[in-house]
């Protein structure tokens, strides 16, 4: 009469057991973060934020497409939202032969087949008064691997304020989220893959 309380005893026990050692055998998702320039990652990187520079800078539409993944959805430094169809669009049809784009990475975490990749940008393009302007802001870049291609697949900036438009303030003691090697502050930015000035649209990443 005591053998079906311990069989009971037994099967709880041996379910315990076998949940414990799935969980200890379960593959973790790789995660590192790199911030040294030295790193792979941020070689890695830089080459697939230079190709989309680059693409930008020579209105290289086939260039861009490869860059940019089909779900890409950008957020301008003016809160503007885009598409890669969109960005593309915009790209080809910019009159402004003046814009070039620069990118620099600073940081790349890797979730597994997911990096969020942070850095500084630089646009140059035409003005409302028709000179050339600097746009300086920091930008964050999330891709996704796909058939061993890294796309991206969201990307958001922030311009940075020109001094002259802080100075009345004081100054935060607060530290960056990360360092920024080419520039403390700079001028207001435009937005996304194709740069926009106030109220103009262009083409660069963002």
């Amino acid at each position: 009469m005591r053998i079906k309380p311990f069989l009971s005893c037994f099967s709880a026990l041996l379910l315990s057991c076998c949940v414990s050692i799935a969980q200890t055998n379960a593959p973790a998702a790789a995660q590192s973060t790199a911030t040294s320039a030295d790193s792979p990652e941020i070689r890695q990187f830089q080459k697939v934020e230079d190709n989309w520079s680059e693409s930008v800078n020579n209105r290289d539409q086939y260039g861009l497409e490869l860059v940019l993944s089909p779900l890409f959805v950008d957020v301008s430094a003016s809160g503007d939202i885009s598409t890669r169809n969109q960005q593309v669009a915009a790209m080809i049809n910019s009159e402004d032969k003046t814009l070039h784009v620069d990118l620099r990475v600073v940081t790349v975490r890797l979730l597994g087949d997911v990096a969020v990749v942070s850095g500084t940008y630089t646009i140059r393009h035409k003005g409302p008064s028709g000179g050339e302007v600097n746009d300086k802001g920091i930008f964050t870049h999330v891709f996704q691997r796909a058939h061993g291609a890294w796309l991206c697949v969201n990307a958001q900036r922030t311009a940075l304020r020109e001094e002259s438009n802080v100075k009345a303030k004081k100054q935060s003691n607060a530290e960056l989220p990360f360092h920024i090697p080419i520039f403390s502050r700079g001028n207001s930015g435009p937005q996304t893959t194709a740069p926009q000035s106030s109220g103009s649209q262009a083409t660069g990443p963002q």
